[in-house]
């Protein structure tokens, strides 16, 4: 059984949602970020999305998109990115980790390269952004030659038709984006997102996690109450784009913790 179906049913078994964190790789140095994994899964985090740096982020808003700025100026690539996840690995076995990026430094490396190498790091699935179902069948062979779960979003624009087409082609969970717009958009309509969450999971037993928009403890319970997972970036990368290094990784934590106080209130 994968890392991701494993953490997901133990806490389903729990009656807990699943508080997932976004983290780009390198930003703003590459020394911080491994160290900075270990304190968020120590304060409450279930499972790691794990940003590679991409110097065109198109559907990240501006917190996100500099902070693949930060680490690009700090020399991270998509190897690296790996290699932390090798070096997470020698520590902490058990939390899932999910790389979320874009399709083309993947097909620079080759489908193959990648996945094997991503395995072998420790890595458990990938999200890429601009990689829709109906082109990904070549990636999602390699992926299941590795047993890596391959994730895919669903909009609240997606029709009826294109839910049950990705349910059918997704593994580990789907990522349910709550709002039209970009990462780290402000206004969040919970009494939509739940309408779509629950008509995602009339169709599916994959776990769903809602993101974009998510941001404090009222959001975290209110999605939480509807979704199997919460899934948090910008709230945490933010920290780093005014702070020290230091101080932000603090703060990361402590936005952890408040996060999994409100999640922990709907046992």
């Amino acid at each position: 059984m994968s890392r991701l179906a494993t953490r997901f049913g133990q806490l389903k078994s729990q009656q807990r949602k699943a508080l997932v964190s976004y983290v780009m790789a390198g930003d703003p140095h590459p020394q911080v970020t491994v160290p900075l994994l270990h304190q968020m899964v120590e304060a409450g985090v279930d499972v790691i999305e794990l940003g590679l740096p991409f110097s065109d982020p198109m559907a990240d808003g501006p917190v996100i998109a500099l902070a693949a700025e930060r680490a690009l100026a700090g020399g991270t690539n998509t190897l690296d990115a790996l290699n932390m996840v090798k070096e997470f690995r020698q520590k902490d076995q058990e939390t899932p980790v999910v790389l979320m990026g874009y399709l083309n430094p993947v097909e620079v490396i080759g489908y193959e390269k990648f996945v094997a190498y991503a395995h072998e790091c420790g890595v458990d699935g990938i999200l890429l952004v601009d990689l829709p179902p109906e082109e990904a069948q070549a990636l999602d062979d390699v992926l299941k030659k590795y047993e890596m779960d391959q994730i895919f979003l669903l909009a609240p624009t997606s029709t009826d038709d294109r839910i049950r087409h990705v349910v059918k082609q997704a593994s580990g969970f789907i990522y349910y984006v709550s709002l039209k717009g970009v990462t780290g958009a402000a206004t969040l309509d919970t009494s939509e997102a739940a309408a779509r969450i629950q008509k995602i999971k009339a169709e599916t037993d994959i776990p769903v996690g809602v993101g974009f928009g998510i941001s404090d403890a009222a959001s975290a319970k209110a999605m939480g109450g509807v979704a199997d997972a919460v899934i948090v970036g910008s709230a945490f990368v933010k920290q780093f784009a005014s702070l020290a290094p230091e101080q932000a990784v603090v703060e990361t934590v402590n936005k952890v913790k408040e996060l999994r106080a409100a999640l922990d209130e709907l046992v």
